[in-house]
């Protein structure tokens, strides 16, 4: 009985590891070694089912555009900061990737729902454009200054929105993916783009929360995904900075001052 108690408790879907067997969501690993990309690895293990090939290519395309952004990046500049401070990779990688929150690599979740509803306003009837501004305005009305998904400070244009749409148009034609976050998240950068003299076009958060929605992956997982594709970067970044060999390097170059505000 008590074993059974203990067997019980971490009772799991995902794995089943035995004495020289290894099953992942049911499939020997040997059968999967050499067999299958990692994105669709990642498909199976979050899922429990193989995606289709259109299915595991547009995964994959959103999980590399989201590897990297450079220093200014805050997880990446967290990341060359922990690596020289005598931690190891996984030290460094973990303080990075703890940095990506609501307002640093979240966005995609939050954009996620604000599309998912704006389909349920559709769903009741509501003309997509007025579906798309009445929830806008709803979200403008709670505090929320900036859309999640859309603008970018460095970027005017992302160039990752364009190769990322025209992949999930690509999708939507050949029926893999039905289209209607890629409508819903159209809808919103119109909305959003009407009467400006400078546009306010999705980012890579707003693209890569397109194609996770389209995919049937729920909001939170989109957090998720792309903290595992931007842990790409964070691994590159703070192995290139520990061949540098560089000690304590802090947020700004030794000979600038911070300012006193005493």
């Amino acid at each position: 009985m008590t074993d059974s108690l203990a067997a019980d408790w971490w009772g799991t879907a995902v794995s089943r590891i035995e004495p020289n067997r290894i099953e992942l969501r049911g499939t020997p690993v040997q059968d999967l070694i050499g067999s299958i990309g990692f994105g669709a690895m990642i498909w199976l293990m979050l899922r429990g089912e193989h995606p289709g090939d259109q299915q595991a290519a547009l995964l994959e395309a959103a999980l590399v555009a989201g590897v990297d952004h450079g220093p200014h990046a805050p997880s990446i500049a967290v990341a060359r900061m922990a690596a020289t401070c005598g931690v190891g990779l996984n030290n460094a990688m973990a303080s990075a990737i703890n940095t990506l929150g609501d307002s640093h690599g979240g966005a995609g979740q939050e954009c996620v729902l604000l599309l998912d509803e704006i389909r349920a306003r559709e769903s009741s009837g509501l003309e997509l454009s007025a579906a798309a501004a009445s929830v806008i305005a709803e979200w403008r009305n709670r505090g929320i200054r900036y859309l999640p998904g859309f603008g970018h400070r460095f970027h005017t244009r992302d160039p990752r929105r364009d190769p990322l749409l025209t992949l999930v148009e690509k999708a939507v034609a050949t029926k893999v993916v039905p289209g209607d976050h890629l409508r819903a998240a159209l809808a919103v950068e119109t909305h959003l783009n009407a009467g400006r003299s400078r546009p306010v076009p999705m980012n890579i958060d707003g693209a890569t929360a397109v194609i996770y929605a389209e995919l049937g992956f729920p909001a939170p997982l989109a957090r998720g995904l792309f903290v595992l594709s931007r842990s790409v970067g964070i691994l590159a970044h703070a192995w290139e900075e520990m061949g540098q060999g560089r000690r304590n390097k802090g947020p700004i170059p030794p000979a600038v001052r911070p300012t006193f505000l005493g």
